[in-house]
């Protein structure tokens, strides 16, 4: 398949549901549901002049911290916990009952605990973004061939080295996807947090247009953040397909058998 006819595959049913949208709302008169044409309008003047440095990029800011804090967290206790029956008995209980707490539900916490800054902002999209993360490495480090393990102690490797080229590369395929997973709850969260105590951000300005009834913006705001979710699960592919090529590679070659 050429690269021009995977592009028309993937984007034909994209392009047929916008054109359907455009020609369901062309003649529409109603207040709630304007012409699709009308939102699109609205789109760079509500959001690139001005709002683009008062509003996108501190919520993309806080989106990326918190998902690089959750990253960080869940990767490192993913480690652990697979790694060591002792420690993952021990915290395997609390963390199950962190797990089950809704994100949302800890933002009246993490506001008297951090207050109504970004922090707060950050640590919601963190907590939001770190259990698949966790719960994905720690199935992938358990699942690391055990014999890989033995002759990695036998050459003595040392243990940065071990954790890095045996139990970091082995599990990998799971971590990635744990982080995939996470990034569409990270954009969830961003939005979520920016409706408390906020100043700014794409979620407290979309709700103040739908607040303000200003609909075309509102709608706006809503197909912005959609886009701005395809971007980035388009730029996590091309890292993904980068740091796993050697995963993707070998998937290939076993398909051939």
């Amino acid at each position: 398949m050429t690269a021009l006819s995977r592009a028309a595959q993937v984007l034909a049913l994209p392009v047929l549901l916008v054109l359907a949208w455009w020609f369901a709302t062309a003649n529409s008169t109603s207040f709630y549901w304007p012409p699709l044409s009308e939102i699109l309008g609205s789109v760079h003047g509500t959001w690139f002049e001005g709002r683009l440095t008062t509003d996108v990029l501190p919520s993309l800011g806080r989106l990326l911290a918190g998902y690089a804090v959750a990253v960080v967290l869940g990767v490192g206790l993913g480690v652990l916990a697979g790694s060591s029956r002792t420690f993952r008995a021990i915290a395997e209980p609390p963390l199950e009952f962190l797990r089950a707490i809704p994100p949302p539900v800890l933002v009246p916490i993490l506001i008297l605990l951090a207050g109504v800054g970004d922090q707060m902002k950050i640590l919601v999209i963190a907590t939001g973004c770190l259990w698949p993360i966790l719960l994905n490495t720690i199935e992938g480090v358990r699942a690391v061939d055990p014999v890989l393990r033995d002759a990695a102690a036998a050459y003595r490797l040392s243990l940065p080295t071990r954790v890095r080229t045996v139990i970091l590369r082995g599990a990998s395929p799971q971590i990635a996807a744990g982080c995939r997973q996470a990034l569409s709850i990270g954009l969830i969260l961003m939005v979520i947090s920016e409706m408390f105590a906020a100043t700014n951000g794409l979620g407290f300005t979309t709700i103040q247009f739908q607040r303000s009834f200003a609909i075309p913006e509102m709608w706006s705001g809503i197909i912005l953040l959609g886009v701005i979710g395809v971007l980035l699960a388009l730029v996590f592919r091309l890292v993904e397909g980068w740091l796993l090529g050697w995963y993707h590679a070998l998937r290939a070659a076993e398909r051939k058998g």
